[in-house]
């Protein structure tokens, strides 16, 4: 048995020990207190609008390339080297039938600014929230595999989600995905537990009609905090998209230092490494196809971030962060892997990101530049200023 096949079995084993010790928990909290109610259909019941608007200004820093990060020759073309930008105009709809059963849609009208083929539709998806250690949700989500699936998009503190994040949202391992996924608390302390996350689902991401082969992804994640303010998860997971069986794992940990006994200054530090198979690049070769095997990704991240909760009526906090990535998307049949670096300034002019502006360069430096392609070292000025409420 093969590598995959035997992650591959290894993961429905996981999936189903921690959905039959869910299960089985749920009774024991639910007789701790007596059912005083005889109708139970519009308890609680409830919904409500969230929204998030993201706008940026974007400019090449660098000769000869435009805002998307690509080489131009200007004796053919004339690209375009700074862009005002729409990035997210996010509508979230969160309606609860009861205490248990609820349901969520999030729509991004930002992507009627482009080819709207297979997007705009984000969320979609039904759950039911038994207790703390064990809720269900089944439609369109993102699988919960690694920190960033944990993060809302309002939420991030720098420019956007990692080049990690978004290569392996590109294989079908992250991003917005069509399946069911079953999570919850496996410990009962809040501050010290063990959360678990398994799921499965299409892997050939969002606004499909239906699935392109007949194997379905399945995942497993695991989180334990050591403290209050210490956190670590691992992640597995098998399927694939359009092609052979592959498999992607990581780990990631997460923490937060007060410096002072008033909390004016804290520091935050995530970090976060993943490998797996690049399903978007063996789909992508039209001449030699390659073997499945050596279409290899990995790639690491460390996210520091210095926050001064100024207080101000009107100015609540400072950030001061510098994410550094490092991300090989063709490890084994190529040599070019490339460094990102995004210092960032944020102004957050109301509690919990709902104001705020951030102000930075995003630096890409390729181990080999390929002149007219994105391969290419370059530097990027932004401004970027949200709303959500």
């Amino acid at each position: 048995m093969n590598q995959c096949a035997v992650l591959k079995q290894r993961l429905k084993v996981l999936f189903t020990i921690t959905v039959i010790v869910a299960f089985f928990r749920q009774p024991l909290y639910a007789q701790e207190k007596k059912d005083t109610c005889s109708n139970y259909s519009a308890i609680k019941r409830a919904i409500t609008f969230n929204a998030l608007l993201q706008m940026r200004y974007t400019a090449s820093l660098t000769h000869n390339v435009d805002v998307s990060g690509k080489n131009f020759d200007p004796a053919v073309s004339k690209g375009v080297i700074n862009t005002f930008s729409l990035r997210r105009a996010r509508l979230m709809v969160k309606a609860a039938v009861n205490d248990r059963f609820s349901t969520n849609f999030m729509l991004n009208f930002a992507e009627f600014c482009g080819n709207t083929a297979n997007k705009v539709v984000e969320n979609a998806f039904i759950k039911y929230s038994a207790n703390k250690h064990f809720n269900i949700q089944a439609g369109q989500f993102r699988p919960f595999f690694g920190i960033e699936d944990l993060i809302p998009a309002e939420l991030i503190r720098t420019l956007d989600y990692s080049n990690q994040y978004t290569a392996f949202a590109a294989s079908g391992w992250q991003g917005f995905q069509l399946g069911v996924s079953v999570f919850g608390n496996i410990t009962g302390d809040d501050t010290k537990f063990v959360k678990y996350y398994a799921g499965i689902y299409n892997g050939n991401n969002r606004n499909q009609p239906s699935d392109n082969d007949n194997t379905k992804n399945i995942y497993g994640r695991l989180e334990t905090s050591m403290s209050e303010n210490f956190k670590m998860g691992v992640n597995a997971a098998s399927g694939s998209f359009g092609a052979g069986t592959g498999f992607a794992w990581g780990g990631d940990v997460t923490g937060k230092i007060n410096l002072g006994a008033d909390k004016k200054w804290e520091l935050f530090l995530t970090a976060e490494g993943k490998t797996g198979t690049n399903f978007n690049l063996y789909n992508a070769a039209t001449s030699i196809k390659p073997q499945l095997n050596d279409c290899k990704m990995w790639g690491v991240y460390f996210f520091p971030l210095l926050r001064y909760n100024y207080n101000h009526p009107r100015l609540r906090a400072l950030e001061f962060s510098s994410r550094y990535e490092y991300l090989n998307e063709n490890a084994k049949l190529g040599d070019n892997p490339y460094q990102t670096i995004t210092p960032n300034i944020s102004f957050l002019f109301a509690d919990d990101m709902y104001a705020a502006l951030q102000v930075g360069t995003n630096i890409e430096l390729f181990k080999h530049n390929v002149p007219l392609t994105n391969s290419y070292s370059q530097s990027l000025m932004y401004l970027q200023l949200q709303l959500r409420f």
